[in-house]
C-alpha cells in the first residue's frame, strides 16, 4: 500500500518557505494581539492545536513520506509527556533537561519498536506497532507510584529560565510555535536530503530500492526514530499545557485520532498534520457545544474530505486549479 504523491512531487519546494515564514510571523503577531486583548482561553486552545499538529506531522513523516502505517504512534506522545511529568514530580523541573530526555527516551523506544516491527510488512507491521503501544499503555496503567489509571497531576511547569514563564499563555504559545516551526524546518531539510530521497524511493518501491544497493531497513529505522523523537517533543509540550497526563494519551484510539488528522490535512505533505489538527480540533470544539455526539458529524466531514479531496486540505489549491475552467482559446478568424 502506498501513501502520498510520487517521490518527486512529495519533496518540499524551497519556494514555499517565504510563505511559511510569513505565516509564522503572522501567528506570532496573532498571539501577541490575543494576549493583549485578554483572549487567554483561545490562545491556549491554539497552542493545543499546534501541539497535536506537531504530533500528527511526526506521524505523517513515517506514514506519508515513509509509507509505514503505524497504529501506535501515540505511545511516543505519551512517553514524552510522562518523562517530563515524572521529572517534575521528582523535583527536576529543568525544561532543557526534561525536553531533551523526553525526545531521547521516545527515540530510544522508537528504536526498539522499529527494530522489531520493521522486519515485517503490511498488516503485520500495523498489528505489531499497535501491540507495542497497548503494552506500554497497560504498563503505565499499572504503575501506581505515578498515578496509575488515574493519571499524574503536575504541580508546576518546566523551567527554562531566561525569563520564560510557561504559566504565561503568551510565553507558552511562543514556545510551541518555535518548536513547531523548528520541527517543520528540520523535516523540510530532511526530505530534501539524500536520506529523504531514498525514503521516498523505498516508499514507492522498496524492492527496487534494495536492489539498487540502498539499506532500506536502516533508512526506515532512522525515519522511525526521528518521528518518535518529534512525537516525544509534542508530549513534553502537551503535559506542560495540561498539567496532567494519563495513560489514555497512549491508547490506540489516540493513534487513530492522529491518523485522522493526517488524512484530513494531507498524507505525504509537510504540514498536512498541522492543518488536519486545526480542522479536527476546531470541529470538535464547535460541534461539542451543540451536541455530545460530535464524533458522528466529524465522521461525515472526514468522509467528505476523503471522497472530494483525496489529498486533504493541503491538496485543495491544486484541486481548485484543476477544476477551474481554462481561458477560452481565440478562434481562427480573430473574432
Amino acid at each position: 500500500m502506498q501513501f502520498g504523491p510520487s517521490a518527486a512531487s512529495a519533496i518540499p519546494k524551497p519556494a514555499s518557505w517565504p510563505i511559511w515564514l510569513i505565516l509564522a510571523l503572522a501567528a506570532a503577531a496573532l498571539g501577541f494581539w490575543m494576549h493583549s486583548a485578554g483572549l487567554g482561553y483561545y490562545l491556549s486552545m491554539i497552542s493545543r492545536m499546534m501541539i497535536y499538529g506537531l504530533a500528527a506531522c511526526s506521524l505523517n513523516l513515517i506514514l506519508g513520506y515513509g509509507g509505514l502505517v503505524s497504529f501506535g504512534h501515540a505511545a511516543y506522545l505519551g512517553i514524552g509527556a510522562y518523562t517530563v511529568g515524572i521529572l517534575i514530580t521528582e523535583g527536576m523541573p529543568n525544561g532543557w533537561l526534561g525536553f531533551a530526555l523526553a525526545m531521547a527516551v521516545s527515540a530510544l523506544l522508537a528504536l526498539i519498536i522499529g527494530a522489531i516491527s520493521l522486519r515485517t510488512k503490511g498488516v503485520y507491521f500495523i498489528m505489531i506497532t499497535l501491540a507495542f503501544a497497548q503494552m506500554l499503555f497497560y504498563l503505565v496503567n499499572s504503575v501506581k507510584a505515578y498515578g496509575g489509571d488515574e493519571g499524574l497531576n503536575i504541580k508546576m511547569r518546566s523551567d527554562f529560565g531566561l525569563g520564560i514563564v510557561l504559566k504565561n499563555d503568551l510565553h507558552f504559545f511562543l514556545l510551541v510555535l518555535v518548536c513547531l516551526v523548528a520541527s517543520l524546518a528540520f523535516m523540510h531539510m530532511l526530505m530534501r536530503s539524500r536520506m529523504g530521497r531514498i525514503v521516498l524511493a523505498q516508499r514507492d518501491d522498496d524492492i527496487r530500492t534494495e536492489a539498487l544497493g540502498y539499506p532500506v531497513y536502516r533508512y526506515q529505522l532512522a525515519l522511525f526514530v526521528i518521528a518518535g523523537a518529534i512525537g516525544g517533543l509534542a508530549g513534553a509540550l502537551l503535559v506542560n499545557q495540561q498539567n496532567y497526563v494519563s495513560p489514555n494519551l497512549m491508547h490506540w484510539t489516540q493513534s487513530g485520532v492522529l491518523m485522522i488528522m493526517v488524512i484530513l490535512g494531507g498524507v505525504g505533505t509537510l504540514a498536512g498534520g498541522l492543518w488536519g489538527a486545526l480542522l479536527l480540533l476546531t470541529l470538535e470544539d464547535l460541534i461539542a457545544e451543540v451536541t455530545p455526539h460530535w464524533q458522528f458529524y466529524v465522521g461525515w466531514v472526514l468522509l467528505a474530505v476523503v471522497l472530494l479531496a483525496p489529498k486533504g486540505l493541503s491538496g485543495l489549491p491544486e484541486l481548485w486549479r484543476r477544476r477551474r475552467p481554462s481561458d477560452p482559446k481565440p478562434s481562427g478568424d480573430g473574432k
